[in-house]
């Protein structure tokens, strides 16, 4: 339930239009909707600021589209399914109205609200292999209304890359630092802005880099200050929490 639907709950209360039973009993359905093989709840939007999200592996199409339709039905104006395959979201209904961003691998329901007016999040990747992760933070961050600057193929092999880039990254609201491999490129920017860095390890890499493991150990022991990580290949967590530092510090501008 979003807050100005409680809000009318109350209003209306308050003016004698609803009996007060009637208005606990409109409550206690808000918690979540019970479709058996899921509980979707319908009030992450009022507690967190942001709509449940759907992570589109582990379920078929049907299910899929029967949490959608559930999730329409309780007002949810923007709809966001990650891990979502080519293959899976060809089978979801037409009527389901799907935008799929394959390079994300994730599905859109509804409108994409206009981005903050101040404040930008700044997408940086070691190399081209990390792209995949990349657009799935990406996607993320657009869908939840911020302006993003994607800086791809800028990693320290070739490190006059980044730098000729300098000027995109300090100027940021938060950055996100996407690499395999030894996973230094979250240090070198942590050490040019003053901006929170949040760190994505990537599974890119040869036998030793053990599928992401090496690059979120030297992300996590990174000696420049204001360095978060989040797991290995988290494209979608990366994106949703730099989106909430980029709305409340925009909001403060």
């Amino acid at each position: 339930m979003k807050k100005e639907e409680l809000e009318k709950i109350l209003k209306a209360v308050k003016n004698g239009e609803v009996e007060i039973d009637e208005a606990i009993d409109q409550i206690k359905m808000a918690p979540f909707r019970d479709l058996g093989f899921a509980k979707i709840d319908t009030q992450r939007e009022l507690r967190q600021g942001i709509a449940e999200v759907i992570y589109g592996e582990g379920k078929n199409a049907k299910q899929i589209e029967d949490i959608v339709k559930e999730m329409i039905r309780n007002n949810q104006k923007t709809i966001l399914i990650t891990r979502l395959s080519k293959e899976k979201a060809e089978d979801i209904s037409p009527d389901i109205n799907l935008d799929y961003r394959e390079d994300a691998q994730i599905g859109i329901v509804g409108e994409i609200p206009e981005p903050v007016k101040q404040g930008t999040i700044v997408i940086a990747t070691g190399g081209t292999s990390d792209y995949r992760v990349a657009e799935e933070a990406a996607v993320t961050a657009e869908v939840l209304g911020n302006k993003v600057l994607r800086l791809y193929d800028v990693g320290v092999a070739g490190v006059h890359r980044l730098l000729a880039n300098s000027q995109y990254l300090i100027n940021a609201n938060v950055v996100i630092a996407i690499a395999g491999m030894e996973g230094a490129l979250a240090s070198v920017v942590g050490g040019m802005v003053d901006c929170p860095v949040i760190a994505v390890p990537t599974s890119v890499g040869y036998g030793a880099s053990f599928g992401g493991l090496s690059a979120l150990l030297s992300m996590l022991n990174s000696c420049a200050s204001g360095v978060s990580v989040v797991n290995i290949d988290n494209g979608f967590g990366a994106g949703y929490l730099a989106s909430m530092i980029n709305q409340r510090t925009s909001e403060t501008v």
